[in-house]
């Protein structure tokens, strides 16, 4: 009989489920990348029937929600097909993406009709050359195009993602909340996560903090602190004289360990326990059942489950502890 309930050792109930789907993507990403980074190799990650085959079995578990993420997962050839398996499981509550907008001008209808409720959009900058600084790609209005096309059409929610990097783009906090709350979408501003050794700047130096963003979206809007909660760690203000919101996720200032719902899964079949830590665990023998006495895959994900920390440990002053990448990690 399967599990239908995943507590974690601390009596958090894990529901929500992180995919990457591909650690590939069509930008460099200053914050998540050098520019050389060197991918996956095909053999390495899992199919996507694989994929289909973890999802329906955390499903089954009890799972309610789960994001399709990267790289960038709409890179990813048939992803479609993937997406509508997985949207279509009995059980699943809401199916999630998160994407760089580069493919959305022509796909986001294709997204909706698979069976996609709600879309984060990476969005850093209003700026065409800072998002070419940012991105290492001349790819702006294509991403500008797409989110135009996404806001037309019935999604549940959209939202605007938004890395912050002191002296780079915090100059933009109000035309990045504005051009959101315009177009009906909420935004979160994220503080940068320490993932990977990035040469580009130093971490520490463009650390911009929650609370610091606030006070200065305080200086242009009314905002409220909102009771409303996602499945994800982002606490929301309400904005007066809008129905959408402002949010921010903060690993650094206000650690949301405490709360931690999640797992993800790598493009190569690994189970990580938390964003901060490298817990995890190799599901893919137990996917692709290599050996005969292999056990099965809801006995690997229970084990797993007993390896989640309790919380995780930023220090921008140190180098990385965590040497994966953002890309690699899923989102």
């Amino acid at each position: 009989m399967i599990q239908t309930a995943l507590i974690d050792p601390f009596g958090r109930r894990i529901d929500y489920l992180r995919i990457s789907v591909t650690d590939r993507c069509d930008f460099r990403c200053t914050y998540c990348m050098d520019e050389d980074v060197t991918f996956l190799s095909k053999s390495h990650i899992l199919s996507l029937e694989e994929i289909v085959v973890v999802a329906k079995t955390f499903i089954a578990m009890g799972t309610k929600r789960i994001r399709i993420t990267g790289g960038e997962p709409l890179v990813r050839k048939n992803i479609l097909w993937a997406i509508e398996q997985i949207a279509n499981t009995s059980g699943l509550e809401e199916l999630t993406i998160t994407t760089n907008g580069s493919q959305l001008h022509n796909m986001a209808q294709d997204l909706l009709n698979v069976g996609v409720s709600r879309i984060n959009i990476s969005l850093d900058t209003l700026q065409a050359d800072r998002f070419f600084a940012l991105t290492r790609k001349d790819k702006f209005q294509q991403v500008i195009n797409g989110i135009e096309k996404a806001a037309e059409l019935p999604f549940k929610r959209l939202k605007i993602n938004s890395v912050m990097l002191k002296n780079h783009n915090d100059d933009e906090l109000y035309d990045l909340a504005n051009f959101a709350l315009e177009r009906n979408m909420d935004i979160s501003f994220i503080e940068e996560m320490p993932l990977g050794i990035i040469s580009d700047h130093s971490r520490a130096a463009t650390y911009l903090s929650s609370d610091d963003v606030i006070e200065t979206l305080s200086q242009h809007f009314s905002l409220t602190p909102s009771s409303i909660t996602t499945s994800g760690p982002t606490r929301y203000y309400q904005v007066a004289g809008y129905d959408h919101r402002i949010g921010v996720i903060s690993p650094h200032s206000h650690n949301f360990c405490d709360t931690c719902n999640r797992v993800r899964l790598t493009a190569e079949g690994r189970l990580l326990l938390c964003l901060g830590n490298e817990h995890s665990k190799d599901l893919k023998p137990y996917i692709r059942d290599i050996l005969p006495s292999t056990p099965p895959l809801e006995d690997a994900i229970i084990e797993a489950l007993a390896l989640k920390p309790q919380k995780h440990h930023f220090n921008l002053e140190e180098a990385p502890q965590i040497l994966r990448f953002m890309s690699a990690t899923g989102g």
